[in-house]
């Protein structure tokens, strides 16, 4: 028997104002009860599987579990993590092929990547100490704040939306675990494809509701938390960034079993079948700009 794995780190729930949305993905209003949890629930669409909280809360509400004493909490989960978050983080993008695509764009002039949801800016620093011209967007300000004066990143604190950056500036975006937090993952998206230059990259990370770890702890599974408004699978995440305009090349997926949740001789097996048959845990997609 597997134990219940431990939920990812997220705000306490709260009485925050909220309102029913149709899918964001195929504008569907047909939407039936997925995953109850304690204090907040999820729908799936039927027309096209995508599954959302709904009600939603409202932006301006999601914007302020990063501000103040949430954010400070959010600044001090991250550094306690780092190390555990950046060894993740280049493990995803070595399985992404992202060595080979960093020698390419490192043999021209002035390559530009973002990082969209940043965090402490331990990734950014490793890139910009390998020659990228690097740029971050962190809305959680004390996080922004650490980036910015211990690291010296250029890290912005706005959503990416209203940074207005030029169009065609960067020659990669990285996203890692912040999708699923956002109000408008469809707009987002059509953000990164205008700021990217043609032919261009953007790497998203997040959860799997796919994977078998998802459909096997159903609301017990760690990724179905109150900071989580979607929850994407390859099918989905994949269809929304074919409908911005992206070629997705490459899908990768990890973590069969958390840790903890069964003996380490199981936990390997599945771990691998995770990465090889495409049932992992967590995915990473890359998509290329047309």
């Amino acid at each position: 028997m597997l134990k219940g794995p431990i939920k990812t780190w997220s705000t306490p729930v709260t009485g925050e104002q909220s309102r029913v949305i149709p899918c964001i993905l195929c504008g569907g209003g047909r939407l039936k009860p997925s995953l109850v949890c304690a204090g907040f629930s999820y729908v799936r669409c039927t027309g096209c599987g995508l599954v959302q909280m709904n009600p939603q809360p409202l932006a301006a509400e999601v914007a302020r579990r990063y501000q103040e004493n949430h954010g400070t909490d959010y600044l001090s989960y991250e550094l306690a993590n780092e190390k555990t978050f950046l060894h993740l983080q280049e493990l995803a993008l070595a399985d992404a092929g992202f060595a080979a695509l960093e020698k390419d764009l490192l043999a021209k002039a002035h390559p530009a990547i973002l990082d969209v949801g940043c965090a402490t800016g331990a990734l950014l620093e490793i890139l910009r100490e390998r020659g990228w011209e690097t740029t971050g967007v962190e809305i959680c300000t004390p996080a922004q704040a650490y980036a910015q004066e211990v690291r010296n990143l250029d890290v912005r604190a706005l959503p990416l939306e209203e940074n207005h950056f030029p169009a065609h500036t960067f020659d990669v975006v990285l996203a890692s675990h912040l999708i699923e937090h956002l109000n408008d993952p469809r707009a987002f998206i059509q953000e990164v494809h205008r700021i990217l230059r043609p032919g261009g990259y953007f790497l998203v990370t997040t959860p799997n509701i796919g994977g078998f770890q998802a459909r096997f702890f159903k609301n017990r599974w760690r990724s179905a938390i109150f900071d989580h408004l979607f929850l994407f699978s390859i099918k989905t995440l994949s269809q929304l960034l074919r409908c911005s305009d992206f070629e997705v090349v490459q899908v990768c997926t990890w973590g069969g079993l958390a840790a903890g949740t069964a003996p380490g001789a199981l936990k390997r097996v599945f771990d691998r079948g995770a990465k090889r048959f495409g049932f992992g845990d967590v995915m990473l997609i890359k998509g290329r700009r047309r």
